[in-house]
């Protein structure tokens, strides 16, 4: 796994788009049927300023929307690089809040269709908390459903999401066909590790990282330790302080996934690649990062802290 220009080289040979525009958070919409024409627009948008790379998930029932918009900024399928998640449910192992299609493989099936797709490129389980009494399967055969759907084409690339050092060496240890390509997990300079050791940990085992919740220095968590050295990092390259967090989210080996509503802001985010830190000023913020915790979203993992 390596950055080049403005692609990740997988440890698989594919590349995957360096920095990605997310569905969910505020456009989240379980439960609520309704399509969200801002949200088409804003995709739309976002296609046209030059991202390929959509973050969507079951669990945000975004699916249809992530498919017009496609279709409304008429870029071919082929420059898009497409991520969806299976919803696994949460850590409380409700059997309500998982897919109602109950495996993987069907679920996904069930979101080309809503995609209007005929593959994407990356399927991820979105959450480890998969087991016999819920599911009626374990991680494991939840993992050899996502490595059929490779086999068929229906997906190029599969990884995990939420996991921890323990979730993912079950898989691992099981002898898979395919490795995990991804992790995606909450990670900002104030959440370096949504559990312990676990970005280390995918590092060495050439798992990408992939982020979420990297803008919560500033959107969530200010005033904080960082808001110094932000702007004057700010002032000297000219950038926002979103692009630096999202420049050292980049240079940390990280893939951020971030969203806005805002085209000015939507345009800046891809803008992080004509600049570099150095080598000082990344480890700036990575230390003084470490002076506080936040997290945004990731509170089942708060006991870490």
């Amino acid at each position: 796994m390596s950055l080049v220009g403005k692609e990740f080289k997988l440890h698989n040979g594919n590349t995957i788009p360096a920095i990605g525009f997310g569905t969910g958070t505020k456009w989240f919409k379980l439960g609520r049927n309704e399509i969200d024409s801002n949200l088409i627009n804003i995709i739309s948008v976002a296609i046209k300023l030059g991202f390929t790379h959509i973050d969507g998930a079951e669990i945000y029932n975004t699916n249809k929307e992530i498919g017009k918009a496609i279709k409304k900024s008429g870029i071919d399928r082929s420059k898009l690089f497409i991520t969806n998640k299976f919803q696994a449910g949460d850590f409380t192992f409700d059997k309500s809040k998982i897919s109602k299609f109950g495996y993987p493989y069907d679920a996904l099936k069930n979101d080309l269709k809503e995609l209007e797709v005929d593959y994407v490129d990356l399927y991820l389980l979105h959450f480890p908390y998969i087991s016999k009494e819920s599911h009626g399967y374990d991680l494991i055969e939840a993992w050899k459903q996502l490595e059929k759907l490779v086999d068929e084409g229906l997906v190029k690339n599969i990884g995990v999401s939420n996991f921890t050092i323990e979730d993912l060496t079950k898989i691992l240890k099981s002898n898979p066909k395919y490795k995990p390509q991804v992790n995606q997990i909450e990670y900002s300079a104030y959440l370096q590790n949504q559990t312990p050791g676990i970005v280390k940990f995918c590092q060495e085992q050439d798992i990408l990282i992939e982020t979420y919740g990297g803008l919560s220095p500033i959107t969530k968590a200010s005033p904080g330790p960082l808001d110094e050295i932000l702007q004057k990092l700010s002032k000297k390259y000219n950038k926002t302080n979103s692009q630096i967090l999202l420049k050292w989210a980049l240079q940390k080996g990280t893939l951020p996934i971030t969203t806005s509503s805002n085209e000015d802001r939507i345009k800046s985010y891809l803008e992080i690649f004509d600049f570099d830190l150095n080598e000082d000023e990344v480890e700036e913020i990575t230390n003084r990062g470490k002076e506080k915790t936040h997290r945004s979203f990731s509170k089942e993992y708060s006991r870490y802290d």
